[in-house]
């Protein structure tokens, strides 16, 4: 997480846990890739707080560039396309798929656009006060369009979603986002992952829905 070493930890420890959790939940093989969210936060959790333990020390900055760059790749690589991917996987009506399917592009490309980014310019992890901020040198003309195309692409589809309480999370989704930005402009990556973390706790109570409706209809039919 974005305020110690020991929240980092234990919050990894346990949004992995409700990850697991959430992984019991699946009853469909359409629904692993959004049920493995959690646990995705999770260890992108542990990953920030081996960040904190290493950042103090010069010696071990071969360490926290390593750790740099998964957090990021997690957070700019994967994310964008990770959300529009796992609604799309799990969505039944025909309209929807296919604007899913726009956003799961846009998110594609946006991931290849970040993955140029940190392959071709510098990014620097600094601790300031009770967050890292994390400073790169990436086209300042596009960071605007970027962040827009972000949440386009990780926000939306919850909301194209026909699946019950998605909408929920999509709210979740944006006032967090809209909160970080507001209050933690220069730690955005950093607070909003945290945020998102604990915000994806909701998936487990979407399957559990999910799986109880799927149960009963079964044993209607």
């Amino acid at each position: 997480m974005c305020f110690s070493p020991e929240a980092s930890f234990a919050g990894g420890i346990i949004i992995s846990t409700i990850g697991i959790a959430t992984i019991l939940k699946v009853h469909k093989p359409s629904q692993i890739v959004f049920a493995s969210i959690p646990i995705f936060f999770g260890i992108q959790q542990i990953i920030e707080g081996v960040l904190w333990l290493t950042l103090p020390n010069p010696d071990d900055v071969g360490v926290q560039k390593w750790f740099t760059y998964l957090f990021l790749i997690m957070a700019e690589v994967l994310w964008p396309m990770m959300i529009p991917l796992s609604v799309l996987l799990m969505e039944e009506n025909k309209k929807r798929k296919r604007i899913l399917r726009i956003l799961l592009l846009l998110g594609v490309t946006l991931s290849l656009y970040y993955a140029f980014c940190l392959v071709s310019f510098n990014v620097t992890p600094e601790i300031k006060g009770f967050h890292i901020q994390y400073t790169d040198n990436f086209p300042e003309s596009l960071r605007l369009v970027a962040f827009g195309v972000y949440i386009i692409a990780s926000i939306t589809p919850l909301f194209v979603s026909s699946i019950q309480r998605t909408h929920l999370l999509g709210i979740l989704m944006f006032l967090s986002c809209l909160v970080t930005a507001l209050f933690f402009r220069y730690y955005l990556t950093s607070v909003w992952c945290f945020f998102a973390a604990l915000i994806s706790g909701v998936i487990f109570w979407i399957l559990k829905d999910s799986k109880r409706k799927f149960n009963l209809d079964k044993f209607n039919f």
